[in-house]
C-alpha cells in the first residue's frame, strides 16, 4: 500500500507483513505526515525508537478502532492540532463552517471533546488496553480548568476521559519513556511532562486547590493557577497535586526541552509532508498544509509570558532551536519540491526572534518564580542577541533558488528593540517582510497593557516609529499588522474607548 506513511488500516499493516503492532495513535485531524501536526511527530518517534505504530485518523465510532486491531501496548489519544471546541465553534460559540485540518475543510468529522470521546471509544473497542491522552487540548486541561463553552469549571481531562495518563507539552521525551514503561509493564509514576490519577500524594508533591474549591472560589481558582504557572519548569518545578473528590490528580514537573541536535532528529525524520494519498485520490485536500508546506519552524518554547496566552503553559518557557545545519537542509529540501516557487513562507515558531533562552542562568536554576523576562521592563540578565538569528537568515537567503525568505510568525517587539546592534532589525525591513509585519501591542491603555503582562504602549510606538523611519530609509511600502484586544480583563469602558479612538 502506501509504505513511504504510517499505516492507517489492517490492509495496509498486511501489506507490510505485520500481523500485530504496538501502539494506536488516534488523532482528530486528517493524517498529514509533516512535522508541523503532532500526531506525525509522535508517530515518527516512536517508529524511530522501533514500534510499530499506526494512526487512526477522524474516526467516526469504535467499530473504526476495532477495524484497525488491537495494538500491544497501548491507544494514543490526540485531538489534533487545535483543541476540538475551538475547531468547531467561534469565540461568539457559532458553529464553524469549515475545518482547515480536515480532507475539503469539511467540518464536524472530529466530536466536541475530542480526546474524551476517541478515550471512551478506545475503552469499549479494547476494555483493557493502556490510554494515553495527549496534544493541545490534554495538555491545556490537565488540571480542573475553566470552560468557556459551558461557563462552567470542569474536571482534569484526565478524569472526565477516564484514561490511564496524561502526556502535556513537548512530548517527545515523555512519550519515549511512556512506551518503555508500558512495554516492560513497570510502574508509569514519576514520568517528567506527565500526569496520573492516584488515590495519594507523593512526598514530593505540593498542592493547589481542589476541584471542588475552584468551582465556587473564584479566588482559590486563581491561587490555583498561580501554583500551577509557577511550576511551569522542568529544572525547578515541583509535582502538583490537585484532589477531586476522594482521589488527585497528579502532574509532574515538565520535560526538559529537547537540545538543538535532539530537535534536528525530530524534524528530519522520514516525514513525507504530504496529505496521506487516500485523501488526494478523492481529490481532497488538507488546507493546513499549504500554510506549512514551505515554512520552517527553527524554535520552541517562549519566554514572553503574556498573561492571556497559553503557550508557556503548554511548550513551556525554556526556548529551545535547531541548528542551521538542519534548516538550511530543510529549506535546500524544498527547492527540489515540484510546487516550490522560490519563497519561504516562514522561519518562525512560537515567537519567530527567539532563538536562545532568554539569560544562561536559567539552565541551572530554571525561569524566576513570579517574574517576567521582559516586562514590566527588562530584565537586566536579558540575553537579546539577534546575531545567530540574523546569522541564520543570510544562510537561507543564499540558497540556490531561494527568491525570497519571509517572516510571517509574530515577533516580539519589545525584545527587538533591546538588540543593541541594530542589524536585525534592519535586515528584517531590507529582506524579510512580504508586505506587512504582524506585532503584538495587544492595547494602547497601560493600566490594560499591565493586567496582559505586555509592555507600556511607549514601547510600541517607539518601535514603529523607528519602523516607518527605516522603510522610508530603505524605500520599502511596508505596513505593520497590531493585533488588539478590546475585552481583556482589567479593561474598563473608558479604556475600551481610548482604543476605539486610537484605531481612528
Amino acid at each position: 500500500m502506501h509504505q513511504d506513511f504510517l499505516p492507517i488500516s489492517r490492509d495496509d499493516m498486511l501489506a507490510r507483513d505485520w500481523h500485530y503492532y504496538d501502539f494506536l495513535l488516534v488523532t482528530g485531524d486528517a493524517y498529514v505526515d509533516h512535522p508541523s501536526f503532532g500526531a506525525a511527530v509522535i508517530g515518527r518517534v516512536l517508529e524511530r525508537e522501533g514500534y510499530r505504530i499506526a494512526i487512526l485518523p477522524q474516526p467516526q465510532g469504535a467499530e473504526d478502532l476495532r477495524a484497525i486491531g488491537k495494538p500491544r501496548y497501548g491507544v494514543l489519544v490526540t485531538a489534533g492540532n487545535l483543541d476540538s471546541m475551538v475547531a468547531h465553534y467561534t469565540a461568539a460559540k457559532k458553529r464553524r463552517s469549515e475545518d482547515y485540518y480536515s480532507p475539503d475543510k469539511r467540518a464536524g468529522l472530529r466530536p466536541d471533546r475530542a480526546c474524551i470521546v476517541y478515550s471512551q471509544w478506545a475503552r469499549e473497542a479494547f476494555s483493557n488496553v493502556p490510554i494515553v491522552l495527549g496534544g493541545l487540548e490534554a495538555s491545556l486541561r490537565r488540571f480542573a480548568h475553566y470552560d468557556y463553552w459551558q461557563n462552567r469549571v470542569r474536571r482534569s481531562i484526565l478524569f472526565d476521559a477516564k484514561a490511564d495518563l496524561l502526556v502535556y507539552g513537548m512530548g517527545e521525551r515523555s512519550i519515549c519513556e511512556v512506551a518503555a514503561r508500558l512495554k516492560s509493564g513497570t510502574a508509569m509514576d514519576g514520568i517528567a511532562g506527565t500526569a496520573y490519577i492516584t488515590k495519594s500524594v507523593p512526598d514530593s508533591a505540593i498542592t493547589c486547590a481542589s476541584y471542588e474549591d475552584v468551582c465556587v472560589d473564584k479566588f482559590a481558582y486563581a491561587q490555583a493557577v498561580k501554583v500551577q504557572v509557577d511550576e511551569c519548569d522542568p529544572v525547578r518545578g515541583r509535582v502538583v497535586a490537585q484532589a477531586h473528590g476522594d482521589r488527585f490528580l497528579i502532574v509532574n514537573p515538565f520535560a526538559l526541552p529537547l537540545t538543538g541536535r535532539d530537535l534536528d532528529a525530530t524534524y528530519e525524520l522520514p516525514y513525507t509532508r504530504l496529505v496521506h494519498p487516500s485523501y488526494a485520490a478523492t481529490g481532497m485536500p488538507v488546507a493546513a498544509l499549504e500554510e506549512v508546506q514551505f515554512s520552517v519552524t527553527h524554535n520552541r518554547g517562549c519566554f514572553g509570558d503574556c498573561n492571556f496566552c497559553a503557550l508557556s503553559f503548554h511548550q513551556g518557557k525554556m526556548v529551545g532551536s535547531r541548528t542551521h545545519e538542519s534548516i538550511t537542509r530543510e529549506v535546500e529540501m524544498f527547492t527540489q519540491h515540484p510546487q516550490w516557487k522560490g519563497y519561504v513562507h516562514d522561519v518562525g515558531g512560537p515567537t519567530a526572534n527567539f532563538r536562545r533562552p532568554s539569560c544562561q542562568q536559567q539552565l541551572n536554576v530554571g525561569l524566576c518564580r513570579s517574574k517576567k523576562c521582559l516586562v514590566p521592563e527588562p530584565c537586566k540578565h536579558l540575553d537579546a542577541d539577534h546575531s545567530d538569528y540574523l546569522q541564520l537568515l543570510r544562510k537561507l537567503r543564499g540558497i540556490d533558488g531561494v527568491k525570497k525568505v519571509f517572516i510571517r510568525s509574530g515577533i516580539r517587539f519589545d525584545y527587538l528593540m533591546q538588540d543593541k546592534s541594530g542589524e536585525c532589525f534592519a535586515e528584517l525591513l531590507k529582506y524579510h517582510i512580504s508586505g506587512q509585519l504582524k506585532v503584538a501591542p495587544e492595547h494602547c491603555v497601560d493600566s490594560v497593557l499591565a493586567a496582559m503582562g505586555k509592555p507600556r504602549h511607549e514601547v510600541y510606538e517607539k518601535f514603529a516609529e523607528k519602523y516607518k523611519r527605516l522603510n522610508q530609509k530603505y524605500g520599502k511600502e511596508q505596513y505593520l499588522v497590531p493585533y488588539l484586544m478590546s475585552g481583556h480583563p482589567g479593561t474598563t469602558l473608558r479604556d475600551a474607548v481610548a482604543l476605539a479612538l486610537y484605531l481612528r
